[in-house]
C-alpha cells in the first residue's frame, strides 16, 4: 500500500508554516494516541501522523520531501557497513581516512544553544531620542512542566533508538560506476536525537516544550534609530539537553514626528517667519526636544537660512556625544491682504524699485548667466 501524502495526513496545505505543522500534529497525535483512542487502527494512524510531522517539521527533510515525495533518489542497499570483497569494507575505509568510525560524529545528546528570537518594537520619536524601559510580551517555547523537558510520560524515560544505536545517524549506501558510496544521514526514526519516546507526555505531545507568552522588561538606550536592533541575552528559545537559551533581538521602528526630522544624531525643523520678521529681525521661540529656547533672527534673513542650536539634538546611542538641532528658515508670503495692506506693499515696492538689494545678485540674473553659459 502506497503511503499517503504527508500534508494530507496532517490536514494542512503545502505552504503551511512550522507553527501550523506543529499545531496540526499536536491535535492529531492526541486524537489518535493509543492511550486515548481505542479504535483498531488508532495506533497505525498515530504512527502515520508522527512520521508526517517528523518530516515536515524539519526544513531539510521537508525540502527533500517536496522535491522527491516518498521516493529516495539515492536509495541504495542501506545498512551500517559494506564490503568491496576481500574483507575490505566501508568501516575500513572510514577508519583509514578519519581515524575510525566514519569521522567525527556530533553527539545528538550534547547540550545545544536554543534558537534566537526577533521582536519588532515601534517607538515614538521622543522615546527613541531619550530611551525608556518597556515591557513586552513574546510567544516562545518553554520547557514542559509535566515531563521537565524529556518529552516522555511521567514515570517513563526516553529509550535509545534501536535503528541508529543512539548515534542519531544512519549510513546509506549507493551504487555508482566507481563502486559503492556511503552517505551519512540524520536518523529519520528519532530525528537525530538518538532517543525514542514510546510513551509521550500528554501535555507537550513528546516535544518537551510548550508555547507560552512571557513578559520581558527591555531597557531601551537613548538615541536608538530606525532599523537598529538590541540584543537581550538569554531571552530566546530554551536550550536543548541543558544547553543555554538563545537571545532575543529587538528591532526598532521609529514613528515620524510632526515637526522634527532626524539625520543621524542631528534634528532638523523648518521655522516659518513673516516677511516683516525676516526683514526687520526678531527674537522668536523655538521648540526643541529639550524644551523651548530663544533664537535671535537678524534683520535681512533670507528664506533657506540655517541656524544651529548646539547640543539640542539626540544623544549618540554609543555614547559619542550629542547631536545638534538645525533650523531652516521659511519665509511665509502673506495672503488675503486688505486693500490698505496692499497699498502699503505697493508703496514699499516703489521705494525699493521692486528689486533685490543692490549688493545681492538677482536670482533671475543668475539664471540668465547659467543659460548663456557665463
Amino acid at each position: 500500500m502506497s503511503k499517503r501524502d504527508y500534508y494530507d495526513v496532517l490536514g494542512i496545505g503545502k505552504g503551511a508554516s512550522k507553527e501550523e505543522v506543529k499545531r496540526a500534529y499536536r491535535k492529531l497525535s492526541k486524537q489518535y494516541h493509543p492511550d486515548i483512542n481505542k479504535e483498531a487502527d488508532a495506533d497505525q494512524k498515530f504512527k502515520e501522523v508522527k512520521e508526517a510531522y517528523e518530516t515536515l517539521s524539519d526544513d531539510q527533510k521537508r525540502s527533500h520531501y517536496d522535491q522527491f515525495g516518498h521516493t529516495d533518489p539515492n536509495q541504495g542497499f542501506g545498512g551500517q557497513g559494506g564490503d568491496f570483497g576481500g574483507g575490505f569494507g566501508f568501516d575500513d575505509i572510514f577508519s583509514s581516512i578519519f581515524g575510525g568510525g566514519g569521522g567525527r560524529r556530533r553527539d545528538p545528546n550534547a547540550p545545544r544553544q536554543g534558537a534566537d528570537l526577533q521582536y519588532t518594537m515601534t517607538l515614538k520619536f521622543e522615546e527613541a531620542a531619550f530611551g525608556l524601559e518597556k515591557e513586552i510580551e513574546i510567544p516562545r517555547d518553554e520547557s514542559c512542566d509535566t515531563c521537565h523537558g524529556s518529552g516522555a510520560k511521567p514515570g517513563t524515560s526516553p529509550e535509545t533508538c534501536s535503528h541508529c544505536g543512539g548515534s542519531g545517524q544512519l549510513n546509506v549506501e549507493q551504487n555508482t560506476p566507481f563502486g559503492r558510496i556511503v552517505n551519512r544521514r540524520v536518523c529519520h526514526y528519532c530525528s537525530g536525537t538518538g532517543k525514542m519516546i514510546k510513551h509521550k507526555c500528554s501535555t507537550c505531545g513528546g516535544d518537551g516544550t510548550v508555547q507560552r507568552r512571557k513578559k520581558i522588561k527591555v531597557n531601551i538606550p537613548a538615541g536608538v534609530d530606525d532599523g537598529q536592533q538590541l540584543r537581550v541575552s538569554g531571552q530566546g528559545e530554551p536550550g536543548v539537553n541543558g544547553g543555554p537559551a538563545g537571545d532575543l533581538y529587538v528591532v526598532f521602528q521609529i514613528r515620524k514626528h510632526d515637526f522634527f526630522e532626524r539625520d543621524g544624531d542631528d534634528v532638523y525643523c523648518e521655522m516659518p517667519l513673516t516677511f516683516v520678521q525676516a526683514a526687520l529681525g526678531d527674537e522668536i521661540e523655538i521648540p526643541t526636544l529639550h524644551g523651548k529656547v530663544k533664537l535671535k533672527v537678524p534683520a535681512g534673513t533670507q528664506a533657506g537660512t540655517k541656524f544651529r542650536l548646539k547640543g539640542k539634538g539626540i544623544a549618540n546611542v554609543r555614547g559619542y556625544g550629542q547631536g545638534d538641532q538645525h533650523i531652516v528658515v521659511r519665509v511665509v508670503t502673506p495672503t488675503n491682504l486688505t486693500e490698505k495692506q496692499k497699498d502699503l506693499m505697493r508703496q514699499f515696492a516703489e521705494t525699493t524699485g521692486n528689486r533685490p538689494d543692490e549688493n545681492e545678485e538677482s536670482f533671475f540674473d543668475k539664471v540668465k548667466r547659467a543659460i548663456k553659459g557665463d
